[in-house]
């Protein structure tokens, strides 16, 4: 049995620095507002897709685990994105 690949030491960090984003905008105005619903969009496709990825790559093998962790990315991010859109 192959080792299951552990998350780029990135992720959280890059994650964690869109919501530190999102927060900077003032949302008192329509414009802070607008801003702070786009970086939640962005922020839950992002996450959406990393999560589905990690999923996906648990299924198949060789050249279907990165099949299967493509597919998993593209259908978590479409998730994510209809969840904080």
């Amino acid at each position: 049995m192959t080792p299951k690949r552990a998350l780029s030491p990135l992720a959280l960090p890059a994650a964690l620095a869109l919501f530190a984003i999102q927060a900077c905008a003032p949302a008192d105005t329509v414009q802070g507002q607008q801003q702070r619903h786009e970086a939640a969009c962005i922020g839950g496709t992002l996450a959406g897709g990393l999560v589905g990825g990690v999923v996906g790559s648990a299924f198949g093998g060789g050249a279907g685990r990165s099949l299967m962790t493509a597919v998993g990315a593209g259908a978590g991010m479409i998730g994510g994105n209809a969840l904080t859109c």
